[in-house]
Order: C-alpha cells, then sequence, then structure tokens
C-alpha cells in the first residue's frame, strides 16, 4: 500500500497539507516558494536517497551485521583466547627484523630498571618549588661555609709564618741561653 504524499493537494488533506494550505492561502508562502524549496531540498538529499548509494549503505550495514553474527557465534573461544596467558607463545618475526628485535628489548629491558627513577621524578614535580628553596639554603649556607674556610686557611697560612720566624729564632735563644747559663748570668725580667 502506497502512503500518500503530504506534499500532493490531490491526496486525502493531513495536518502539513492544510498547514502549507493555511500559509498560502494567508500570503506568507507563495507556491512557487514551495517548490523552490522543495526542488533544492530533492538536490540537498539526493546523494543521501539515491538508490545506488542506498544500496552501496544497504551492502555495507549487510557485511558488517555478518561479521558481528560471525563474531556472536565465536563468542566462547574468543573469551578462552583471551583469557589464556599468551606470554609462552611465540611471535614470528621475519629473520630481518631480529637485530631490531634484540635492540627494541634491550631498550624495553633499560626502560623497566629506570622505570622507578622515572616515577620517582615525576612524583617530586609537585614538590618542584620546595626543593628549589631547600636549594638556595642550601647553596647560601654552603658559600657562607666557602668564606668561613677561607678565613681559616689564611688563618693557618699566618700561624705557620709566625711558626716558621719562631723556628728559625729558636737556635740562636737557645745558643744564648746556654751561653748564658754558662756564665752564671741572670736576665732580669
Amino acid at each position: 500500500m502506497a502512503e500518500a504524499n503530504p506534499w500532493d493537494p490531490a491526496s486525502e488533506p493531513n495536518a502539513a497539507g492544510l498547514l502549507l494550505g493555511h500559509f498560502v492561502a494567508s500570503g506568507l508562502v507563495t507556491q512557487k516558494n514551495l517548490e523552490i524549496e522543495l526542488l533544492s531540498l530533492e538536490k540537498d538529499a539526493a546523494d543521501v536517497v539515491h538508490p545506488s548509494f542506498l544500496a552501496q549503505k544497504c551492502h555495507t550495514l549487510q557485511s558488517m551485521n555478518n561479521h558481528l553474527e560471525a563474531v556472536l557465534k565465536e563468542k566462547r573461544s574468543l573469551r578462552q583466547r583471551l583469557l589464556k596467558p599468551m606470554c609462552q607463545e611465540n611471535l614470528p618475526i621475519e629473520a630481518v627484523y631480529h637485530r631490531y628485535m634484540v635492540h627494541l628489548l634491550e631498550l624495553a629491558v633499560t626502560f623497566i630498571e629506570r622505570l622507578e627513577d622515572h616515577l620517582e621524578i615525576i612524583r617530586n614535580i609537585p614538590h618542584l618549588d620546595e626543593n628549589l628553596k631547600k636549594m638556595s639554603t642550601a647553596l647560601a649556607e654552603m658559600d657562607i661555609l666557602v668564606a668561613e674556610t677561607a678565613e681559616l686557611a689564611e688563618n693557618i697560612l699566618k700561624w705557620r709564618e709566625q711558626q716558621k720566624e719562631i723556628s728559625s729564632c729558636m737556635p740562636r735563644i737557645l745558643a744564648e741561653e746556654n751561653f748564658l747559663h754558662k756564665y752564671d748570668v741572670t736576665v732580669p725580667p
């Protein structure tokens, strides 16, 4: 049974036809404007409703439906394959790619070894400002210690010079003291 065209004035009156008739009668819309609008709608929808496009879309949907039906039929075996561990299976790799796989495995092992360090760095990112403040404080303290060490080194060098002077004068003082003792001369204080 063919449906009645709501735009055809010869068919039974319906809500859309009555509304359009009322607009045409009131002068809001002319018959010419309706025809132009209908033609532009047909042009815009031509690629969607054209039989060849509809057949292509229908074919695509049918093939997708067949694929989904096949997946549903194999659902139990697919679930078992997904639950089975794959770590004991060998993946076939062509011989030309073996050296690249060795390099890739070395990179993977290195990455896994350093993963904890990388994660620690990422965890410390929110504390970066606090760590920078601590480093600045430590740097200032280190500058103070360097200045104190330089002053201490300078004092040690001065003391060493004084000790050299004293040690160079010691034999002369001892000689004078021995000379005075030899003749029992006392030096007044």
